[in-house]
């Protein structure tokens, strides 16, 4: 059995789930409209590098203080459907299906919360994923994250805590997917390799290392 795993982020989707996410709170009334405009400028901030990612997960996980699990489960069921699937590119949904049909483990990595990745996860029919926990006390959220990690090499930790659970023995080869630069330590990784309309350092960087390029398109 091999281990597949996606980014979710630009790799199966064309946009950035936290950021579509906000949206569509705001969309609903369930987030002031100021949300949108915050989160931009976060995620701008977070990029170069001047915010942290327990900053960026605080501020944008505040809607959902106080908030009890099953109504969040239900908005993220409604916003899977209406921003997530739509979203999804093609080749992504028939390279999830490959692997599938192989009988991959196959798991979704995202730098956002699991209160979304995972159910996103599900949605796609992938066994799993592996996100930022968010916290939840007597069922409901505290608008806080449980456990950081906003970078390749804090995804690739918590690979490897996963890993060590899974007896990563059983798997004979990683398969990569990622269009970031950032997961540069996960597609290190990996034995197969495949970056996801890559950005021009990252593409180098793959032509150096012999890694797949593909040109995904919604």
């Amino acid at each position: 059995m091999d281990l597949a795993l996606f980014d979710l982020d630009e790799t199966l989707i064309c946009e950035d789930s936290a950021s579509l996410w906000c949206r569509w709170l705001v969309s609903q009334g369930y987030a002031p409209a100021v949300l949108v405009e915050q989160e931009r400028a976060l995620m701008a901030r977070y990029r170069e590098g001047l915010l942290s990612a327990e900053e960026y997960m605080q501020a944008t996980l505040t809607p959902l203080a106080g908030m009890g699990t099953l109504t969040v489960a239900g908005w993220v069921r409604r916003f899977i459907q209406r921003d997530i699937l739509p979203r999804l590119y093609p080749a992504a949904r028939e390279k999830l299906a490959w692997h599938q049909q192989r009988g991959d483990k196959v798991m979704v990595m995202s730098p956002g919360g699991d209160h979304l990745a995972m159910p996103i996860a599900q949605q796609l029919g992938a066994d799993g994923a592996l996100a930022v926990g968010v916290e939840i006390v007597n069922d409901r959220y505290s608008g806080r994250p449980c456990s950081v990690g906003n970078n390749g090499r804090d995804a690739t930790a918590r690979l490897t805590d996963w890993l060590a659970l899974e007896d990563d023995a059983r798997f004979t080869q990683i398969w990569a997917y990622s269009d970031s630069i950032n997961d540069l330590p996960l597609l290190e990784r990996a034995d197969r390799a495949h970056v996801i309309n890559p950005a021009e350092p990252l593409y180098q960087l793959a032509l150096q290392r012999g890694w797949e390029v593909c040109r995904w398109i919604k």
